[in-house]
């Protein structure tokens, strides 16, 4: 690949290394220049740029990535469509992630302009969890490391392999000491259904025996003969010995004892067995607790049929540290509510992105109606239309703005998962009720979408491609709807604008921020034209009759 400073006059074809402003228009980094670029840059008077011009041999950023992609995914991953030489895998299904990390490693270094990142291996995800992302770091990389590449990627099977977790009975035996309360028994029983449920099995009716290796045995042998695939077993007391009372309870039905002990903490106290053909595991003293601990890596396996056993329990120190004290304080999910919770779900560390619905205008072009309140075909208010939408994305928390007609708003919204907020200067125009919403988003959110009450035809899908869109890390902290080449709305915000939005007057909105900070500007190209379309005139209702019906 050429890169570096050319004569505009010799860079038709030629990739733009930077974003540059030409007369009106803005030409965004990454952008293949075609005759009416060269032509707009002329007239602006630029002589000299710096761009990048691909040779025999070299293949763009965007199909070098979705070739590696491809190679790497394996069955329930989908990958998402190529952009400035990314592609990202997505889970299609709740379950443990596998990788190859070896592979990883010798894939990340057959080139430089070549990068596979994942999550960690044996991650638990949930269905839409990214997986791994692969980006191109120039602007092209040579075909033939990218041929290597997607072949290590192969090598025996795909580089990454999704294993949904199978749904199954599993049985759990809870063994008590003279003196010790059933309120003890019954928080164990809760917590662990809550943790088997998560992962889509069911708990079959607890048994609970004295704590002896006979009672434990026969408890173990009634519940594999109701079916349970899985076998658990929670002693009164902690275990200090493969010989103890519940480990011993295994053999006595029967089974072996194949491991002792864990490398991690909490979860060291871990046993695990079989029972014919039937996993049975001790449960250390901490899974009792709903915070993470290394029963919950054992479970995660056995419930997506992945190997587990002696080899793999004792291959989980790297990364097993999982305690929290003072001085090393870890996101942990919450205790149950009742069972309701999936407490060990790993929290995502995702970025906040809240909405703002503006709603508080006096809809004067469409007197004596308020357009907000006027209903579709369905008989659904405009401005419910819209916050179903967003309600129906990533967005939380929905905020919604109101001022004139505020009641009747509310009233339209009833029932919602929404919070308002009253803009008392709503007559002051559009920038009154951004600076509302923002001030009442405080620090809640690292990110805005601004959606108008009078847009109904955005959709749900239309704002998740923007929330998919953003990263202010690369740049993507301003997205934009546009529809052959026209900017929308709704637009999302990093929280670095917050201030200058906040300092918005008048009956405008924060759209000359966007020609203002170019750098950080991403389009997202729509295939309708939803993002361009409101309806705030009788004449923009009349040419919707099959939305609003006749008028």
């Amino acid at each position: 690949m050429i890169f570096g400073r050319m004569r505009v006059a010799d860079a038709a074809g030629a990739i733009l290394a930077h974003t540059l402003k030409a007369g009106q228009r803005t030409l965004k980094k990454g952008r293949a220049l075609a005759d009416d670029d060269i032509a707009e840059l002329t007239a602006a008077g630029i002589e000299m740029i710096v761009a990048a011009r691909l040779e025999p041999g070299d293949l763009g950023e965007d199909e070098a990535a979705a070739r590696i992609a491809e190679a790497c995914r394996g069955a329930a991953i989908r990958a998402t469509r190529a952009a400035t030489g990314r592609v990202n895998l997505v889970a299609e299904a709740a379950g443990v992630l596998a990788v190859d990390a070896v592979r990883l490693d010798r894939l990340n270094r057959v080139d430089e302009a070549l990068t596979v990142a994942t999550l960690p291996p044996y991650a638990m995800v949930e269905a839409g969890d990214m997986l791994a992302t692969i980006k191109i770091i120039p602007f092209a990389a040579p075909e033939a490391a990218v041929a290597d590449a997607a072949a290590i990627a192969a090598e025996g099977g795909a580089l990454l392999s999704l294993h949904p977790f199978a749904a199954r009975p599993v049985g759990l035996v809870m063994t008590r000491l003279p003196g010790m309360k059933e309120s003890i028994l019954d928080g164990t029983e809760a917590v662990t259904r809550a943790r088997i449920e998560a992962l889509g099995a069911t708990l079959l009716p607890a048994r609970r025996v004295g704590h002896t290796e006979e009672e434990v045995a026969a408890a173990l042998a009634a519940l594999a003969a109701e079916g349970a695939r899985v076998l658990l077993v929670s002693g009164a007391s902690a275990v200090v010995d493969r010989r103890d009372v519940c480990p011993a309870g295994i053999v006595a039905a029967g089974g072996s004892l194949d491991h002792f002990g864990m490398p991690v903490d909490p979860g060291n106290l871990l046993c695990f067995g079989t029972l014919g053909d039937i996993p049975a595991v001790v449960l250390p003293g901490c899974a009792r607790s709903p915070k993470l601990n290394g029963f919950d890596w054992v479970l995660q396996r056995l419930m997506a049929d992945l190997p587990i056993g002696r080899p793999e329990i004792m291959a989980m120190g790297a990364g097993g540290l999982l305690k929290e004290i003072e001085t090393r304080p870890l996101p942990r999910a919450r205790a149950p509510d009742q069972g309701r919770e999936r407490p060990h779900f790993r929290e995502k560390p995702g970025r906040r992105i809240g909405a703002l619905v503006l709603a508080a205008g006096r809809s004067s072009r469409m007197a004596p109606n308020n357009k907000l309140l006027i209903t579709d075909a369905e008989g659904v208010p405009m401005v419910a239309r819209v916050v179903e939408a967003v309600l129906a994305s990533p967005a939380r928390p929905v905020m919604v703005v109101t001022g004139h007609a505020e009641q009747a708003v509310q009233g339209a919204l009833a029932g919602r998962n929404v919070r308002f907020v009253h803009n008392p200067a709503f007559a002051q125009g559009l920038s009154s009720s951004l600076r509302a919403g923002i001030d009442a988003l405080g620090d809640e959110v690292d990110a805005v979408l601004v959606c108008l009450g009078d847009m109904p035809l955005v959709s749900a899908a239309l704002l998740g491609r923007l929330i998919a869109a953003y990263d202010p890390e690369e740049g993507r902290a301003i997205v934009v709807p546009t529809v052959a080449g026209r900017q929308g709305n709704p637009v999302l915000w990093d929280r670095r604008f917050f201030a200058a939005m906040r300092a918005v007057t008048g009956d405008v909105g924060a759209r000359h921020l966007v020609g203002e900070n170019t750098e950080a500007v991403h389009e997202v190209a729509m295939e309708d034209d939803a993002a361009l379309t409101d309806f705030d005139t009788p004449e923009s209702l009349a040419a919707a009759p099959d939305l609003f019906g006749t008028r």
